[in-house]
């Protein structure tokens, strides 16, 4: 049997079944295989494995497999189950994800610095009144977080006139944008940003980031959008900085367990806006043609793509 490309994922089987017809559309001459349907002999001449949340024990009994491509950007769960012998896994990074992800960014930066929330509360007590309209050029966002994501960020708000900082673990510089690195490099950007938008991959150094500690660090009556992951945000310090005003309001579409469970406080806060994890959804087309690449470049020279760092987590 000749080489084939794995698709191991824990999806259901109708979004699998998306999945893998995108994949075909953009490989032809590729044979891809289901891991749930696999026999032995295609467990064991697989050298690619494309995954989406898939079983680890699994991906281990794969005893040829060269790399692992992720169709999603996301790749801590995977990268926490893997041990350090682990083929490399290569995070899906798509053009198109960085587009949808600085339009939501903008997007619901608008939402903030129109005051969107405030006039919500005015509707419900049926009170009209015109609040002060404040010019972007005016607010400075801090983006926590500079990757590829985060960076695309910074570019759409630069370009809608918004005054923009970025933070990011290692020293990196930005046109136009005022940047930042380590624990005294956050600690101004909180200080001065009236919106923190949080777009850090999720990290044993930044599960937790954004704790008490943190959160007091940032500007009093400023603003947090967090679209990285639920753990990077301690929700029980979240909500204290809020009920106690030290924030205004805060942008939610990741969170520690999802769905968000129906007890959970963060429904009903007036302070808070619950988005159900629709930042930046992975296109299908565009991430297929993504993974295509990287397989042709393997196929043509034995490349395998720039992976993540295992010891980083991204």
């Amino acid at each position: 049997m000749n080489d084939i490309i794995m698709l191991a994922t824990r999806l259901p089987a109708g979004q699998e079944a998306e999945y893998r017809a995108a994949l075909a559309a953009a490989m032809p001459a590729e044979t891809i295989v289901p891991l749930r349907e696999a026999d032995a002999d295609a467990r064991a001449v697989a050298r690619i494995a494309v995954v989406a949340r898939p079983d680890p024990a699994e991906l281990a009994a794969l005893p040829r497999l060269a790399w692992i491509q992720s169709l999603w950007a996301g790749v801590e769960q995977l990268v926490e189950s893997l041990p350090a012998t682990a083929p490399p896994v290569v995070r899906l990074v798509d053009p198109e994800m960085s587009r949808n992800m600085a339009e939501a960014v903008l997007a619901w930066t608008y939402y903030l610095q129109r005051e969107m929330p405030a006039y919500r509360l005015q509707q419900q007590a049926r009170e009209w009144r015109q609040r002060p309209y404040r010019k972007p050029q005016d607010i400075q966002i801090g983006i926590v977080g500079l990757g590829t994501l985060g960076a695309a960020a910074a570019a759409r708000l630069l370009g809608a006139g918004f005054r923009v900082a970025g933070w990011s673990r290692s020293p990196k510089t930005m046109a136009g944008v005022d940047t930042h690195h380590g624990a005294e490099g956050l600690a101004r950007l909180l200080g001065a940003s009236e919106i923190v938008v949080c777009l850090v991959p999720l990290t044993d150094e930044t599960r937790g980031l954004f704790d008490r500690h943190t959160l007091s660090a940032m500007r009093p009556g400023a603003a947090l959008i967090n679209f990285s992951r639920g753990p990077v945000v301690v929700t029980q310090d979240l909500l204290q900085a809020l009920d106690a005003g030290r924030l205004s309001h805060v942008v939610l579409d990741v969170f520690e367990v999802e769905p968000l469970p129906e007890v959970s406080p963060l429904w009903a806060h007036p302070a808070v806006t619950v988005l159900p994890h629709i930042s930046a959804p992975t296109d299908l087309h565009t991430a297929a043609a993504v993974v295509a690449a990287n397989v042709a470049a393997y196929r043509a020279s034995g490349r395998i793509p720039a992976g993540v760092d295992l010891s980083r987590g991204y």
